[in-house]
C-alpha cells in the first residue's frame, strides 16, 4: 500500500521501504518519526487529512544535498554575483504505512 505525505511543505508518494530525501527535521540518526500528515492511503483520500493514519520511518542521515549556484548578470553594466547553497537534508527510510 502506497500513501502521499506532506512534510517541508512539498508531498511525497512512499510504500514501505522506500529511502527518500527530505528537507532537514529534527532527529538524530537511527531514531524513529511519525509522519501524521497522510494525504492519500491508496485510494483513500483525504480532505484534507486521511483520519487515523501515518507513515513511520527511521532516519538514516544527516546530510546536505549538492551545492547549487546562483549566478546573476546584467549585460554591459559590469554587474556580476556569484554565489552558492547548500540544502540541509534528511534521509529517511519508511518502515511502516498505518492506516485505518
Amino acid at each position: 500500500m502506497y500513501a502521499v505525505i506532506k512534510t517541508g511543505g512539498k508531498q511525497y508518494r512512499v510504500t514501505s521501504g522506500d529511502v527518500i530525501k527530505i528537507e532537514k527535521i529534527a532527529g538524530e540518526e537511527g531514531k524513529e518519526v511519525v509522519f501524521n500528515e497522510v494525504l492519500a492511503l491508496g485510494d483513500t483520500i483525504g480532505s484534507p487529512l486521511v483520519a487515523g493514519a501515518s507513515v513511520k520511518a527511521t532516519v538514516l542521515k544527516q546530510a546536505k544535498d549538492a551545492k547549487v549556484i546562483i549566478f546573476k548578470k546584467k549585460r554591459r553594466q559590469n554587474y556580476r554575483r556569484k554565489n552558492g547553497h547548500r540544502q540541509s537534508i534528511t534521509l529517511v527510510k519508511i518502515t511502516d504505512v498505518i492506516g485505518k
